[in-house]
């Protein structure tokens, strides 16, 4: 058996993708794009991704914890994990049609959630690639910034679903 060291990569049948940032003698704790810090048994079924051998860690949590931000995301298209509240775990939308012939149609809310966050992350970077253009001067800046806070401020209504307060959407703020 191979023993991973930290900073490894992996990817696991059930978490999905992964770095292991611990390693105890029994198991691995691999921090996972979709579902946080886990812990797994070294023997565990999992794809090794990218290995790092015998790695000895000598510096600070925070600067591991920040290696690993951006390892993170370089593997994904989101800027960051946003967690869903916990109470819409496992939950479900309904769309149920006017007209009672029509059938309803049942979305699972972890994935709803997930397509509010990929829109979130996808306005943050229309909104980096407007602010460094070179090709717009600031009047035409400030103009689709606005338009940028008002699509913020329509999207309001989703912040109910965000774990974290500082996740949520924020639009104009009243004077």
């Amino acid at each position: 058996m191979q023993l991973l060291g930290i900073g490894s990569r992996i990817q696991h049948k059930e978490f999905g993708k992964g770095v292991v940032t611990n390693v105890t003698s029994k198991h691995y704790w691999v921090t996972f794009i979709e579902n946080g810090l886990e812990t797994i048994d070294l023997n565990a079924d999992f794809e090794i991704v990218e290995s790092v051998e015998d790695a000895v860690v000598t510096i600070s949590f925070s600067e591991v914890e920040q290696s690993l931000i951006s390892i993170l995301r370089r593997w994904s298209d989101t800027s960051a994990i946003t967690p869903i509240a916990d109470k819409w775990k496992g939950g479900s939308l309904v769309l149920k049609p006017g007209d009672a012939k029509l059938s309803e149609k049942e979305i699972p809310l972890d994935a709803f959630f997930h397509k509010i966050v990929m829109v979130r992350d996808r306005i943050r970077v229309m909104e980096q690639k407007i602010n460094s253009s070179k090709n717009l001067d600031d009047q035409e800046k400030v103009d689709l910034q606005q338009y940028i806070t008002r699509i913020y401020g329509s999207l309001t209504t989703f912040n109910v679903l965000f774990k974290n307060p500082s996740d949520n959407f924020v639009g104009e703020k009243s004077k």
